[in-house]
């Protein structure tokens, strides 16, 4: 029977190298130069910091061109508000990682409304789709990519 896993990666040598691209522009802006700002990327969070919370923005514009360039989706981000400490103000960036449970929910009661006929099980933070024929698991795909579900999910496993 043709099956297929629904997920959500960030591919962290994409995202590394997106934050090394970011740190390399920050360093030639003529507005960012005499500034104490950078950014820290440690395992899946990178942390903004600078002086303003309006040079926090730009960074962020910044981060968000890097990640674009480097095909991780910006839609993948999930923002702190900015903590002040000191004369510095910083963000913590969480990038998502993996399916949570409301939102797998909503994708498998989006695969049963539009009644195609296969079936949706959440297996831990991925989905599994199984069907008889493989249209039907294309629909599927093409559904959940129309969607607008707040994350960007990607289709691995497939198998006839």
């Amino acid at each position: 029977m043709p099956s297929f896993d629904i997920v959500s990666e960030i591919d962290s040598v994409e995202l590394k190298n997106a934050v090394d691209n970011a740190k390399r522009e920050l360093s030639t802006r003529f507005d960012f130069q005499r500034i104490d700002a950078s950014f820290e990327l440690n395992k899946e969070v990178v942390k903004v910091s600078a002086e303003a919370e309006f040079q926090i923005q730009q960074m962020m514009d910044i981060l968000r061109t890097s990640l674009s360039k480097r095909n991780v989706d910006p839609r993948s981000i999930e923002t702190k508000s900015p903590s002040f400490s000191g004369k510095t103000v910083s963000q913590d960036v969480h990038f998502k990682n993996g399916i949570e449970t409301l939102i797998a929910k909503k994708i498998v009661k989006l695969i049963k409304d539009s009644k195609i006929k296969v079936q949706a099980q959440i297996q831990g933070e991925q989905l599994r789709v199984t069907g008889k024929k493989r249209d039907e698991l294309q629909e599927v795909m093409q559904l959940v990519k129309t969607a607008d579900l707040g994350q960007p999910f990607q289709f691995t496993n497939f198998r006839d």
